[in-house]
């Protein structure tokens, strides 16, 4: 199957920690940006942090210091480590790879998996007790 596929999605402590993991299956992953969405409960789908084939970054302010993204080429896939959880961090996560070429990342969207020039994962669940 084609596709990303995500993993590491649970439910934390506030404080706590989790590793998200998603990998590239079949999709053009060579040259090609990655990054990580998520949607809350009543929130628009938010850009919280994304990685070049070569390992530049970025990240939305609220996460920053807390979130790290990083990717093994050999293995066509990413990782967001998150730290220092908090309530609300709690969403639905999706991997996110952007094709060489004209596409651009969207800071926000209106609903998750909707943005026809990014190839979406699933989505794995975070969610953070207070």
């Amino acid at each position: 199957e084609v596709g990303l596929v995500e993993s590491g999605g649970g439910s934390v402590q506030t404080g706590g920690s989790l590793r998200l993991s998603c990998t590239d299956s079949g999709l053009p992953f060579d040259d090609a940006e990655m990054g990580w969405y998520r949607q809350g409960p009543g929130k628009k789908c938010e850009l919280i942090s994304n990685i070049g084939y070569w390992g530049s970054t970025y990240y939305e302010d609220s996460v920053k210091g807390r979130f790290t993204i990083s990717r093994d080429n050999a293995k066509k896939t990413i990782y967001l480590q998150m730290r220092n959880l908090k309530p609300e961090d709690t969403a639905m996560y999706y991997c996110a790879l952007l094709p060489p070429g004209d596409a651009t990342w969207y800071v926000s969207s209106p609903s998750c998996g909707r943005i026809s020039t990014i190839y979406w994962g699933q989505g794995t669940q975070v969610t953070v007790d207070s």
